[in-house]
């Protein structure tokens, strides 16, 4: 199965936990295979300065099975990007998307997000206003949730920051079992988090009324 992680400049390092995830899930499922996206192939500059190298242009990017789209303080410029919108809305009709942190507010931009439910980053430093607060004021036709993250049939949107983890071991679940899930989580050592999360602050799924 092939993942895209898609990153521009201004991602948040941290989001780059998504490509963690499926990599230590590669010891347990060798057929995972992973590419880096960006608007354009080569060195994108994440927020603070590092450096990282996409492999594809969204818009020439082979084939995938799952889409996931990154967040971080870039994702304003990133939302107002037509080619970025334009190439979400293609690969909606036959990928998976999946967005965690601010990563969900370009996917509202680009109108995949119209008519399902959805949640975004919700913690912030003031002054600065929490971006599902945005989510709800800029895209009234999204159903905006405050969930661990939420799922709909083709679209799974994730909370902030360190819940990308918990965002791709769903989304492990999803394709390939609980049990894949649950023994990646192991060799995170994130089993114990991954728990207290569901518990505490629980996902959203498509099953849920």
């Amino acid at each position: 199965m092939k993942f895209g992680v898609f990153i521009y400049d201004g991602v948040e390092p941290i989001d780059l936990a998504t490509f963690g995830v499926l990599s230590m899930a590669r010891r347990i499922r060798p057929d995972i295979a992973i590419t880096t996206l960006a608007p354009v192939a080569g060195p994108v500059k994440l927020a603070n300065g590092l450096v990282v190298m996409a492999e594809h242009a969204l818009n020439e990017a082979p084939p995938l099975d799952v889409l996931i789209v990154t967040g971080g303080p870039g994702w304003v410029e990133e939302s107002r990007r037509p080619e970025t919108l334009s190439a979400l809305r293609v690969r909606a009709a036959d990928t998976l998307l999946v967005s965690v942190c601010t990563g969900g507010m370009i996917l509202g931009a680009s109108g995949v997000l119209d008519g399902k439910r959805a949640t975004t980053k919700r913690e912030v430093v003031p002054p600065e206003e929490p971006p599902i607060d945005r989510l709800r004021a800029l895209y009234p036709r999204i159903e905006v949730r405050e969930a661990s993250l939420v799922e709909e049939d083709r679209v799974i949107t994730g909370g902030g920051v360190a819940l990308c983890i918990d965002a791709m071991l769903h989304l492990l679940k999803r394709l390939y079992g609980g049990d894949v899930a649950a023994e990646t989580a192991r060799i995170l050592e994130y089993s114990r988090a991954w728990s207290a999360n569901l518990k505490e602050f629980p996902p959203l799924l498509r099953s849920a009324s």
